[in-house]
């Protein structure tokens, strides 16, 4: 999409800003969009291949001479979630937290759901419908996320930086949990164009973006929250009047989240329903940050574990370890907005009592994408190293997520 800047007014951006508006100026689908796009389906093909084998070699029950179905692969864990609420909302028959054996179904945000079952309105298959949402909104996020790499001089000028961080990307090892029936996809769908409406100051734009965000994962919040500091961070620079105007459109993302406490709070009488029903479900009550680190650190080394779950808690250890180092790189750089995202992605999945999730949680820190790839620019040989560390590790995730294996 386009965006025609007066001229009066371009020379005013910071030069983030100013290289993001030069970049949207660009044709609707440059040579580097149609990189991007191409290496979004190869990977497509190849994960769908693997989905394809993995049926065959592990069979639900290690006897069956039968494979599963064309879908079977995708039909774990959180999936089933979705869909029941899909099928038959929050709280089906007057069921709830107060049943017994219940599944604590409202810690999950509605966005997903609801729009897997409009599309099952034209898609009959419920599993078909959840990958043709994640394929589209795939596709959409790697796009978006090609352009916020550009956006970054001087690697924008040469072109390089959007295939590349699309590469790092689609081949990090959670890369699987995009075509799955799961929020990733969707969510990115709508964040990442945000934050490229952000850096154009399309503010009214983002702010929508950020609120359809907001519907599908909490982490809306945390691109709420990052969207406001580059706001401010924007009005510091420009020093316009007219810039504060905008400032109600930052209020919109917190819309949906209140709607969603809102309406469990009508059937359960408790305004914090969702956060509850993930304490229940997957101990995600308070902790301090010391204390989830010495507990995930005693599962993966105090042989407490099946040597599976073991190895789990340890890539948890060393995503928190990343994660961490890729603050203190953006805290380094001054891009306050992408340092507060990442701080309050870290805080949340940090603060339980064992970390959970934070290697799927890489999926929605595009700082890191795109920083590899300006990396890997002026040093080639980053790009061999994360190559031969990921792609390994992207094959032995995604048969072990596709084999019904995953633990996290």
């Amino acid at each position: 999409m386009s965006l025609l800047v007066p001229p009066r007014r371009r020379e005013r951006h910071p030069p983030q800003a100013a290289a993001a508006v030069e970049a949207g100026r660009a044709p609707w689908l440059g040579p580097a969009d149609r990189e991007v796009l191409w290496l979004y389906l190869l990977t497509r093909v190849g994960v769908w291949t693997t989905a394809y084998c993995t049926r065959w070699l592990f069979a639900a029950d290690g006897k069956s001479r039968y494979a599963g179905s064309f879908f079977s692969s995708w039909q774990h864990w959180d999936w089933w979630h979705y869909l029941r609420i899909a099928q038959s909302g929050y709280f089906p028959d007057g069921q709830g937290p107060w049943s017994a054996g219940w599944d604590n179904r409202e810690a999950f945000f509605p966005g997903f759901p609801f729009l897997l079952r409009a599309v099952h309105t034209v898609v009959p298959s419920w599993p078909a419908a959840g990958a043709l949402i994640s394929f589209v909104a795939g596709g959409v996020a790697v796009l978006a996320l090609g352009r916020i790499a550009r956006s970054y001089p001087p690697q924008s000028s040469r072109g390089g930086a959007g295939p590349r961080a699309a590469l790092f990307f689609l081949l990090s090892p959670c890369a699987v949990f995009l075509a799955a029936g799961y929020t990733e996809a969707l969510f990115l769908a709508f964040a990442l164009p945000a934050w490229l409406a952000a850096q154009r100051q399309e503010w009214a734009r983002a702010a929508v973006l950020v609120c359809l965000a907001t519907t599908v994962r909490v982490s809306g919040l945390f691109l709420a929250a990052a969207l406001a500091v580059h706001f401010l961070v924007t009005a510091r620079a420009l020093r316009s009047p007219g810039h504060w105007r905008r400032l109600p459109w930052l209020a919109l993302p917190a819309l949906p989240p209140l709607l969603q406490s809102w309406y469990l709070h009508a059937y359960t009488g408790d305004w914090m329903a969702w956060k509850h029903a993930e304490e229940r479900g997957w101990y995600r009550d308070f902790h301090t940050p010391w204390e989830a680190w010495r507990n995930t650190w005693h599962a993966a080394f105090g042989h407490s574990q099946s040597t599976g779950y073991a190895l789990m808690c340890q890539a948890e250890l060393l995503t928190m370890a990343v994660g961490l180092v890729l603050c203190g790189v953006l805290l380094r750089r001054r891009r306050w907005a992408e340092a507060a995202y990442i701080a309050l992605s870290l805080w949340a999945l940090g603060t339980s009592y064992w970390y959970t999730s934070l290697p799927r949680a890489t999926l929605l820190w595009w700082p890191l994408w795109t920083g590899l790839a300006v990396w890997s620019l002026r040093r080639p040989r980053v790009t061999t190293a994360c190559l031969a560390v990921m792609a390994p590790l992207s094959t032995v995730v995604a048969v072990t997520f596709l084999s019904g294996r995953w633990a996290g």
